[in-house]
């Protein structure tokens, strides 16, 4: 069973030909973006992300954008963050505007070794295009400048239809003045719905609109037992160092099942959609043995529960360890958060646990980071109908309504602000894309696929208000 048809056929076929006609032409500027190397991380040169936005600015000059350029907000003591891309086509009277969104800068690619290819040299293998940042979230970006072109292509660059793409530059570290954006250029961002490129399908073949985002809140955790390093012979035994202390703690954090166990945070029911154990063990690549964690549905563990997670770790490094108490340790902690949480109750919360279980009076310290809060689309959005018509249109299978564990902290920015935007959250990404791993990837054909849904999408909602 299909949804109603919303375009003639013949304009559906005209559309895919644009898009096929041009898809080359796609991969190669999807190939140049991805050799940029844009980290908005604290400590990593900035450079690249400036380079990174001229570029995508340049891309959506030459596509007909005439009123392209580069903004940013601002940050604590007035310092600015990193740079974003706004252009924009004015509506006809009468006709709604649509923004795009995506982002530029990407996740660190972590260490080269780990890498098929160098990560930052964009390699085709087969039906998967390989490089840092090609499916998080440049794919988007490519997205955006190729539904528009195809549209232009069958309806005219006249066409009625508003057009606003921001392309952020730092949603990987957490959109810190993304707020800042908002507060010069919401007026600008106004639109009547939204497309926020940066999720995927539920797998190669099977397109999927997705409904609910996880929101996030991270920070650094620091415990400290000495003023100085000790020999750990001479003191071992009444003394425990940091990094054994540390391991309490953090130990502390989940129960015998792997669920989290931080009181005052609480999870919520799945949408009884639910996938193969089998499939998702071989897509995460968990190894043999390995028990998976938590309880209830994998979806629910994956989108409506909580997960936190030990993302990074201060101490002495093995090749330079000597037999030492160590004074102090860190750890950087990562959690999830279900629709329906409020991320500054979960700050607090994970606060109060670490002062609460930090074991043998060791001193604790606790540094908070990005707070992101959950997104969940309306059930009654109008828009919902006409974006699962569009993906199941382009892939030529069902579509399916789905979570996503990670955040997107746009997209509840984007509801905050305008609450009767219709925000459909789409994506070139599958489950083997590997986004923030090493051999992160894009399926070409699941590319094409995206773009087709998107371009397709907007041409039927020109042709609503034509």
């Amino acid at each position: 069973m299909t949804l109603q048809q919303k375009l003639p056929r013949p304009a559906v076929d005209a559309i895919a030909a644009a898009v096929d006609w041009n898809m080359a032409s796609c991969i190669e500027a999807l190939m140049d973006l991805v050799k940029i190397p844009g980290v908005a991380w604290p400590g990593f040169d900035r450079e690249p992300l400036e380079l990174s936005a001229a570029h995508v600015r340049e891309l959506f000059l030459e596509a007909g954008f005439p009123d392209a350029r580069i903004v940013r907000g601002f940050g604590d003591g007035g310092v600015p963050g990193a740079p974003a891309v706004l252009a924009q086509r004015p509506a006809a009277p009468g006709f709604p505007t649509v923004l795009l969104y995506a982002h530029h800068d990407v996740q660190p690619a972590g260490p080269n070794e780990a890498w098929w290819t160098p990560p930052f040299v964009p390699v085709e293998r087969g039906d998967r295009l390989f490089g840092r940042g090609v499916a998080d979230n440049k794919a988007g970006i490519i997205m955006h400048l190729a539904a528009v072109k195809a549209m232009d292509a069958v309806l005219g660059s006249g066409h009625g239809l508003g057009l606003c793409i921001f392309i952020e530059g730092e949603e990987e570290a957490g959109s810190p003045t993304l707020a800042g954006i908002f507060e010069d250029q919401g007026s600008e961002l106004r639109a009547q719905a939204a497309i926020v490129a940066d999720s995927g399908s539920w797998g190669v073949g099977t397109p999927a609109l997705t409904t609910s985002l996880r929101g996030l809140v991270d920070g650094i955790i620091r415990v400290r037992v000495l003023d100085r390093a000790l020999h750990s012979g001479t003191y071992g035994g009444p003394v425990l160092d940091a990094l054994t202390v540390l391991a309490k703690l953090m130990a502390s954090f989940h129960d015998d099942d792997g669920a989290v166990a931080v009181e005052g945070l609480v999870s919520t029911s799945g949408n009884g959609l639910d996938m193969d154990q089998d499939v998702f063990r071989h897509d995460a690549g968990v190894l043999a043995g390995v028990e998976l964690a938590g309880n209830g549905s994998l979806t629910s563990r994956l989108w409506t529960k909580l997960a936190l997670s030990f993302v990074g770790l201060d101490a002495q490094p093995i090749a330079t360890a000597g037999n030492v108490l160590l004074p102090e340790a860190s750890v950087k902690f990562s959690l999830r958060l279900p629709p329906g949480s409020d991320p500054n109750q979960a700050m607090e919360a994970v606060r109060r646990h670490a002062a609460q279980h930090t074991p043998f009076g060791a001193e604790v310290t606790f540094s908070p980071g990005t707070r992101s809060k959950p997104f969940t689309v309306a059930p009654d959005d109008p828009m919902i109908q006409s974006a699962l018509w569009s993906l199941e249109t382009a892939w030529g299978a069902r579509a399916v309504k789905m979570g996503v564990g990670g955040s997107i902290p746009f997209a509840a920015a984007l509801a905050e602000q305008q609450p009767d935007c219709s925000i459909l959250i789409t994506g070139a990404e599958d489950p083997d894309s590997r986004a923030h791993g090493a051999n992160e990837s894009v399926h070409l054909g699941e590319l094409r696929n995206a773009i087709l849904a998107e371009a397709l999408f907007l041409a039927q909602l020109h042709v609503r208000f034509f």
